[in-house]
This record gives C-alpha cells, sequence and structure tokens, in this order.
C-alpha cells in the first residue's frame, strides 16, 4: 500500500496533539514507519506564527493567514523534511493540523472561500489520506485551556472556539465530496478516544 497521510485536527483544548502523540505511539507499537509533525511547524516562518500568538508581534488577520500558508508550502514541499519527501520514501506521516485548521480558525476573520482558494496549491500538491476530526465542546476545551495555568494565545477564547467549531462544520460540509473526513467524538476517555482513531488509522496500514 501507498505510504499514508493523516492530519488531525480539533478545536484548542480538544486533546487533539495528545491524541496525535499516542497515534505515534501505537504506530511505533505496530513497527509502522511514520514520521511525527505539526503546523505551525518549526521553520523560522512558523516562529514567526508562534511568536504572534504568543503576543510578541502583531499582524493583521490576511498576514496571518497568509504566514500559515507559506509555512504549508515551506512544510508540504521542503526537500530535507518536507511532507512529501517523507512519503516519497514509503514513509507514513500523520500531523497535528493542516489545511482544514486555516478554514477553520482564519475564516471567523476574513472569507473561508479566500482562505480556500489560498491553500489551493496545497490541496493539489498533498491532500490527506485521511483528516481525523476530534470533536469536544468548546465549553470542556475552555476549561482544559484554563486548568492549563498558561497564557491564553491568540483564538483561546469561549466566543472564538464556539465559531473555530462551526466553521470545520462548514468547511466540512463545503468540501465531503472532496475530502476523507472522520469525525471522532472527543469527550468521551482519552484510552476510548484513542481506540477510536486507531480503529480508523488501521486501514490505511
Amino acid at each position: 500500500m501507498k505510504p499514508f497521510f493523516i492530519a488531525v485536527e480539533g478545536i484548542d483544548g480538544s486533546g487533539k496533539s495528545t491524541q496525535t502523540k499516542l497515534l505515534a505511539e501505537k504506530l511505533e507499537q505496530n513497527t509502522v514507519p511514520f514520521h511525527h509533525t505539526c503546523e505551525p511547524t518549526k521553520n523560522p516562518i512558523g516562529k514567526m506564527i508562534r511568536e504572534i500568538f504568543a503576543g510578541k508581534q502583531q499582524a493583521d488577520e490576511y498576514t496571518i493567514a497568509s504566514l500559515f500558508l507559506a509555512d504549508r508550502l515551506e512544510h508540504i514541499l521542503n526537500p530535507n523534511d518536507g511532507i512529501l519527501s517523507f512519503l516519497d520514501k514509503n514513509i507514513n506521516v500523520i500531523s497535528d493540523r493542516y489545511y482544514f485548521s486555516s478554514y477553520a480558525y482564519h475564516s471567523v476573520h476574513v472569507e473561508m472561500d479566500w482562505i480556500i482558494e489560498c491553500n489551493k496549491k496545497c490541496t493539489e500538491l498533498l491532500k490527506p489520506t485521511a483528516t481525523i476530526f476530534v470533536d469536544v465542546s468548546p465549553e470542556v476545551c475552555m476549561e482544559r485551556i484554563k486548568a492549563r495555568n498558561e497564557s491564553l494565545e491568540l483564538y483561546e477564547n469561549l466566543e472564538n472556539l464556539k465559531k473555530v467549531r462551526d466553521n470545520y462544520y462548514k468547511s466540512f460540509e463545503l468540501l465531503k465530496n472532496k475530502e476523507n473526513i472522520i469525525i471522532i467524538d472527543g469527550n468521551k476517555s482519552i484510552n476510548e478516544v484513542s481506540d477510536s482513531i486507531w480503529n480508523s488509522v488501521k486501514q490505511f496500514i
């Protein structure tokens, strides 16, 4: 079988990053070759995005969306550690966030159609084998974020999380005939969610 590329999505506080790590552990336990990555990346553009989110720099919402696009293209195409470089070596890839994050988050502030059009080259270069959305209520997510006792980032407030979740579903509906989208109930226990994701991914191994 061809190597797979799985993108794990979810609003902040959904447990998405935890579940991506647990998926990586299961792949390792089953001796499945894989590369674990995330967006924003650790590349220079990704670092700039993280500084904006931390409040160290300011930028317009269109600029932020454009920075994510530039970071994503580098994430896909970098000859040394880009996603395509791993897939070309028959190494599977799992990513914590991909272009559906842009559709959901940036379209709170700018037009979703524009975001989708901007990311068209990314979809042409590399669509995920599956996009797994860990769905958790915004109220629960906000409680988890506050429990971290860390400074809140740019988009981390309840009103915004509600809009982002709605936008995920709007984008899923718009692109349901073009994308393989798997929705997982993230309100269950960590192990139950992890098992559900693993059962979804096993079909691609």
